[in-house]
């Protein structure tokens, strides 16, 4: 079962009509509780949880990002995300594919919010591969928020959609089966 603490403090951080694009959940036998990475479509949530229900929170928002580090090796991967401020945060020994999916999910909501596309390297070495994704400098005006492609299209999203993604949501595990149901009832009511 999932953390229980992990699914309420993502979905009381949520901004309404966020999307969560990509989880990882790192746990190994050493660590009491887990860290999660959660890649949204406007930020970069990190959770740190501890003993007795606390946590430490980290929000990242893609305006604030300045670098994301990837490094791939044959068993573990790292994880590297920079902020502006000179801020890191960094995750070990992760998973080697779902890190994979992970920094493609944050180039792919980079490009979305972007008025330049991002900039990638990687590197293919004979035991590892590295990705490093450097945001851009816009001329934009930062007190001009950009709104994703998709928010600019459609506000009001369909209540089929919203079950849809709650579904993923609980199928990724972010969501327990309870918070599934009660959403899920009021999303029923609304069609």
């Amino acid at each position: 079962m999932q953390s229980l603490i992990y699914s309420r403090v993502i979905l009381e951080n949520l901004y309404p009509d966020e999307d969560v694009l990509y989880a990882i959940k790192k746990k190994f036998s050493l660590e009491a509780k887990p860290k999660w990475l959660v890649v949204t479509d406007r930020r970069i949530l990190y959770v740190d949880e501890k003993l007795l229900g606390r946590y430490e929170l980290t929000a990242v928002p893609y305006e604030k990002l300045e670098l994301v580090y990837v490094k791939v090796g044959k068993i573990y991967s790292e994880f590297l995300i920079r902020k502006e401020d000179g801020k890191e945060i960094k995750l070990t020994k992760m998973d080697k594919e779902k890190a994979r999916k992970a920094i493609e999910a944050i180039r792919d909501a980079l490009n979305e919010i972007a008025v330049e596309p991002v900039t990638i390297e990687r590197k293919k070495h004979l035991m590892s591969e590295e990705w490093v994704i450097h945001k851009p400098k816009e001329a934009v005006s930062r007190s001009i928020r950009m709104e994703p492609r998709k928010f600019r299209e459609k506000r009001e999203e369909d209540p089929l959609e919203k079950l849809k993604k709650l579904k993923e949501l609980y199928d990724m595990g972010v969501i327990t089966q309870e918070e599934y149901e009660e959403k899920r009832k009021k999303l029923l009511r609304k069609i």
